[in-house]
């Protein structure tokens, strides 16, 4: 079965995927960014005491076994966040299964953060899944709640229900008229964070945008997916709306994506930013049928594989910088002819 990311799903030309995080701490013990090296030890054993019981086909590493390289790959799939693999403690783990669509970071801002992320607009899908596995879970250890307050956790943005459900959006056509400030204003004006590709602090790449709630307290999270759902299915409309007004001059925009096309695979040397701006024309391209070379799964891999780390993960080998401009290059003329 294809990795969630590799995936096509519902609204995929403009929502490139939906996770649901759930943040949850275990009773009577500090959070993480106020304890003990041994206390997060203690978290960890107890996790891989109960992994085994959870199913899903879930297995937990601990972060200091894994090299830096896959540490770099698995923030670029958006499976754990810059400043988890970058923990200078190393008490951190992640439980993930195979097809990681489920990740589990352990001892990150709280004791744990459950994910559940899939391909296109699937948000009720996801929190079902989630609320699925945080059962288990909880069946097994205690977490820290409030019958007033909620699930307690380390950030107080996260009271409440615990919960944060994003969506990534791809919004070229905003951009190329001009919308995209407007819109993404208006979003936030509804409750919503708009961050970059990874996160808090990040900034967007090719066109790319990270949506997700603000309120966790004092809401539920029925309420939460529905306002979230609401939100993706206005962005989706005005992102189609646009590019349907790009399409009035179409020579216009065949001759944009199609240089972008041409440009990536002819290319002898590509870095990775000049990569993301061509596959964000590629892809606006391949949406709209302009360009039939391409399949959706193509792009997904285009869009994976030009990724420094995974780049480096699809070669076999540790690549400096040029050689992996060059190596780039040569990927995506094997993922395009192939």
């Amino acid at each position: 079965m294809l990795n969630w990311y590799l995936q096509s799903g519902k609204e995929s030309d403009v929502v490139f995927s939906t996770r649901i995080r759930l943040a949850r701490n275990i009773k009577n013990k500090p959070f993480p960014g106020n304890s003990e090296k041994k206390d997060n030890e203690i978290i960890v054993e107890k996790l891989e005491e109960i992994t085994p019981k959870l199913g899903y086909g879930l297995n937990i590493t601990r972060l200091s076994k894994l090299d830096n390289l896959t540490r770099l790959s698995l923030i670029e799939k958006h499976l754990i966040s810059p400043e988890f693999a970058l923990d200078k403690k190393q008490t951190g783990a992640i439980i993930i299964n195979e097809e990681e669509n489920i990740c589990i970071m352990v001892n990150e801002e709280d004791h744990l953060r459950i994910q559940v992320l899939s391909s296109g607009l699937e948000l009720e899908h996801s929190m079902a899944l989630a609320r699925e596995i945080d059962e288990k879970i909880s069946s097994l250890i205690n977490y820290a709640f409030s019958p007033k307050y909620g699930f307690l956790t380390a950030c107080p943005t996260n009271v409440g229900t615990g919960m944060r459900g994003s969506i990534m959006v791809h919004l070229p056509a905003l951009t190329l008229t001009g919308n995209t400030k407007k819109v993404l204003e208006a979003i936030n004006n509804f409750g919503m964070n708009v961050r970059g590709v990874y996160g808090e602090g990040s900034k967007s790449q090719g066109d790319i945008y990270q949506i997700s709630n603000k309120q966790s307290l004092g809401i539920t999270e029925e309420e939460i997916i529905k306002n979230l759902k609401a939100i993706a299915e206005k962005i989706t409309e005005q992102e189609r709306l646009a590019r349907n007004y790009l399409g009035k001059n179409r020579i216009e925009l065949e001759d944009r994506v199609y240089r972008a096309y041409g440009t990536l695979a002819n290319a002898r040397l590509l870095s990775s930013e000049e990569a993301k701006d061509l596959l964000s024309s590629v892809k606006l391209g391949t949406d709209m049928g302009i360009i039939k070379e391409l399949t959706d799964k193509k792009v997904n891999e285009l869009m994976l594989y030009t990724k420094p780390a995974n780049l480096q993960k699809y070669i076999g080998k540790d690549l400096d910088a040029n050689q992996r401009d060059i190596k780039r290059a040569e990927v995506v003329k094997q993922i395009i002819n192939k």
